[in-house]
């Protein structure tokens, strides 16, 4: 497919479809992680996040993710995104902290994305500074000891200002969560540490908009059910999308479904 081509109508789509090149053109994996959590990244940053706000991407491993979105934003230019993975870059297989305005943090050592987010809207409250701050994390890293940590301070200060999303896709790097040493059931271990928790399908933009707006006073905690590798068929719930980079036919072929979604 030409240069011309990639892009079907939707923003979104757009966004997705060149997240595959850049992964293709760079022969990476971390696909499937990407896919999960694609739909809340570029909804967050087109849709609901103002100036003021800091988005926090503590499962790091899905960079990808954010940099095409923030591509589709204007914060990162093309030329900027076509050094994807390559030598001296910025974009790297995980966040590098401070050299773009959106990005604050290097992550991916998973478990530490709460933690920042955590400070900076408590940091943001003692300033008496505008803007919410939006983590999202995956459920893999739910087992870290730091995130509950965290999630305890942010409910002890009331931190209004705070959102965490949990990338739910049921899968961390040697497989299900539920069998490696899972922290289910996540929304009621949010919910014991009287945090307030909705629990969402993950791709859906409009159940995203309402479980934002019922947010009260205090931290809030968005499950989001999601598929591994979401929107292409032969990557959905599949753990060696983890790992694995697409050929040139299984890249023709995932373009070709995302364009007729």
């Amino acid at each position: 497919m030409d240069d011309a081509g990639y892009f079907p109508g939707s923003a979104l789509a757009m966004i997705k479809a060149r997240l595959l090149k850049m992964h293709f053109d760079a022969r990476v994996g971390h696909i499937g992680g990407n896919l999960s959590c694609i739909d809340a990244v570029a909804h967050l940053h087109l849709q609901v996040m103002l100036e003021d706000d800091v988005f926090v991407l503590s499962k790091g491993h899905a960079a990808g993710a954010l940099y095409a979105t923030l591509w589709a934003t204007g914060d990162i230019t093309e030329a900027e995104l076509l050094s994807y993975y390559k030598d001296g870059t910025h974009l790297a297989a995980h966040p590098a902290a401070r050299w773009n305005r959106r990005i604050r943090f290097g992550t991916g050592s998973l478990g530490h994305g709460l933690g920042l987010a955590t400070g900076v809207a408590f940091a943001k409250r003692l300033r008496h500074e505008a803007g919410t701050t939006y983590c999202l994390m995956g459920d893999g890293e739910c087992q870290e000891g730091s995130i509950w940590e965290a999630a305890a301070f942010a409910q002890h200060h009331g931190l209004s200002n705070l959102v965490c999303l949990v990338d739910a896709n049921g899968w961390q790097g040697f497989g299900r969560t539920g069998e490696v040493g899972g922290a289910a059931p996540l929304a009621g271990r949010f919910r014991a540490l009287g945090l307030q928790v909705e629990e969402i399908g993950g791709h859906s933009s409009t159940a995203l908009d309402l479980a934002l707006r019922r947010r009260s006073e205090g931290p809030l905690v968005v499950v989001l059910d999601t598929v591994k590798g979401h929107g292409v068929s032969f990557m959905e719930d599949r753990m060696e999308w983890h790992y694995l980079p697409m050929s040139p036919d299984q890249y023709d072929l995932a373009l070709q479904e995302l364009e007729a979604a």
